[in-house]
């Protein structure tokens, strides 16, 4: 899951310049920076565009950017590993949806049941901005949810990769006005600017090439499932790079996660699919 840990690690440098930006401003440019790299890149400009695949790219990058916005804005307030594991709600949902036989419906509910004790048994309710980061963390969720559906249409296209590089631009562009007041910090500070540059890189360009490459080849509800993995990642990465100590309801939760990965990942009735080594 290296798509995971350059997300999360990404992700805790983003939480050591809140002190400086706006958590919405270190998402935006976490999205503008993806953006540039990814049309430097792939230049999809010389790729002939139906208005409908715009659209869709469009689409896609603003759900890509909402989410984000979202989700920096409850790492704001709450533990790392807190607002992912509650975040995942989302990928959950997808895989109840599109899943099918009792094994994937068991291991659904072994990990939903992991997510609540990680979020029911791990939060302090009584701590300032609990509650505002459970609303966003839990919005991301729902975006999270959108943009697995949204992703495996757009890379069943001719090029992923182009529609991701559209989709940032669309979703840089359209929530600049979020970002607008704070955004030129950076560029008067070389060193923030080399930050968020880092962000950008490992949270966006690096995992979501990679997602977009494995949406190819998974069905939105096995993705949805394997990407339970990422709770445990976000925690680990808390741990080491922010010094954020799991609770036993954390630890509890990771352990019934890792068990509803182990059931998802028993072959099914009929040959298995062929997968592409990652």
């Amino acid at each position: 899951m290296f798509s995971g840990l350059s997300q999360y690690v990404g992700a805790a440098i983003a939480v050591g310049l809140f002190t400086l930006m706006p958590a919405t401003t270190v998402a935006w440019w976490r999205i503008a920076v993806s953006a540039v790299l990814l049309l430097a890149w792939r230049r999809p400009w010389r790729q002939a565009w139906s208005w409908r695949h715009l659209g869709s790219s469009a689409l896609f990058g603003l759900v890509l950017a909402g989410m984000n916005l979202l989700f920096y804005v409850a790492i704001d307030h709450l533990p790392l590993g807190t607002a992912v594991s509650l975040e995942y709600l989302g990928p959950v949902a997808v895989a109840a949806i599109g899943g099918r036989g009792w094994r994937i419906r068991l291991a659904i509910g072994i990990a939903l049941l992991g997510v609540l004790s990680i979020s029911g048994l791990g939060l302090d309710w009584s701590a300032p901005g609990t509650a505002v980061g459970v609303v966003f963390a839990l919005a991301a969720g729902a975006a999270w949810a959108v943009y697995i559906v949204l992703g495996r249409r757009i890379a069943s296209g001719r090029s992923g990769l182009d529609s991701l590089a559209v989709g940032m631009t669309a979703g840089a562009l359209v929530y600049l006005p979020v970002a607008a007041p704070t955004a030129g910090e950076p560029l008067s500070d070389p060193a923030l600017l080399l930050a968020v540059v880092g962000v950008g890189v490992l949270s966006s360009l690096v995992p979501y090439a990679i997602e977009q490459v494995a949406l190819t080849r998974l069905s939105a509800a096995t993705f949805a499932l394997l990407t339970s993995l990422l709770p445990a990642t976000s925690l680990l990465v808390g741990l080491v790079v922010l010094g954020q100590v799991p609770t036993t309801g954390e630890v509890l939760g990771l352990v019934l996660v890792s068990v509803a990965v182990a059931l998802a990942a028993q072959p099914s009735a009929g040959p298995p699919r062929r997968r592409s080594a990652r």
